[in-house]
């Protein structure tokens, strides 16, 4: 049994990225992603899982994603994860062709000695779908959205779109509701920031967690 956490940025029309990058660089989101991926009890290890492009669009010196089982989903059953020039790691990723290839990877509950802790789902907007999609009466579904909601400028040139993960529960029956924020931080295990944030540019945001 699998319960999917989606982690993601994402404006006030679900704009996620822009040409295959994120539209914003937002710094202490980008360090909330790491601590909130990456925090697991002592020996204990958490899953991030994500599409080809996602990986692709991790520069080559940061991935494998340290200190966390990768899981790559491509058809493409020839597609190379390492190269020459990916750096040596104690966390080998793992190329999987589903997502049922992939509950089966974690259904084993081990990776390199531990125990996976929590799964994450990190994009693209497909996989998001997928995941999403996933029935709520079986073993394996989406219980929780930690969003970073970017709530100005709007970014209209965003050409990905996290689906309305709120619209697609209401219709199977079981709906996200908003965490309030102590509950946000006891569930990630470290301070977060509460209440809309600015960062140097301009841009405004917000912590959120929806669960159900």
């Amino acid at each position: 049994m699998t319960r999917f956490t989606v982690i993601v940025a994402a404006t006030l029309q679900n704009g996620i990225g822009q040409n295959g990058k994120l539209a914003w660089h937002i710094r202490k989101d980008m360090n909330y992603f790491a601590q909130a991926t990456t925090k697991a009890p002592e020996g204990m290890l958490n899953a991030v899982v994500m599409g080809r492009n996602t990986w692709e669009s991790i520069p080559e010196t940061f991935r494998p994603l340290k200190n966390r089982m990768n899981i790559v989903i491509s058809r493409n059953s020839a597609y190379e994860l390492m190269t020459e020039e990916t750096p040596s790691t104690n966390t080998p990723p793992h190329l999987s062709n589903s997502i049922k290839d992939t509950l089966e990877r974690l259904a084993d509950g081990q990776y390199e000695g531990k125990t996976i802790h929590r799964s994450f789902i990190i994009g693209g907007a497909s996989l998001y779908y997928d995941t999403l999609k996933l029935p709520v009466e079986g073993p394996s579904f989406v219980d929780r959205v930690l969003i970073t909601r970017v709530l100005s400028p709007d970014f209209p040139d965003c050409d990905v779109f996290l689906p309305d993960f709120e619209r697609l529960a209401e219709a199977q029956g079981k709906p996200f509701t908003r965490a309030a924020h102590k509950e946000l931080e006891e569930w990630v295990g470290f301070e977060v920031p509460e209440g809309v944030q600015e960062d140097e540019k301009g841009t405004r945001y917000e912590f959120q967690m929806w669960v159900r």
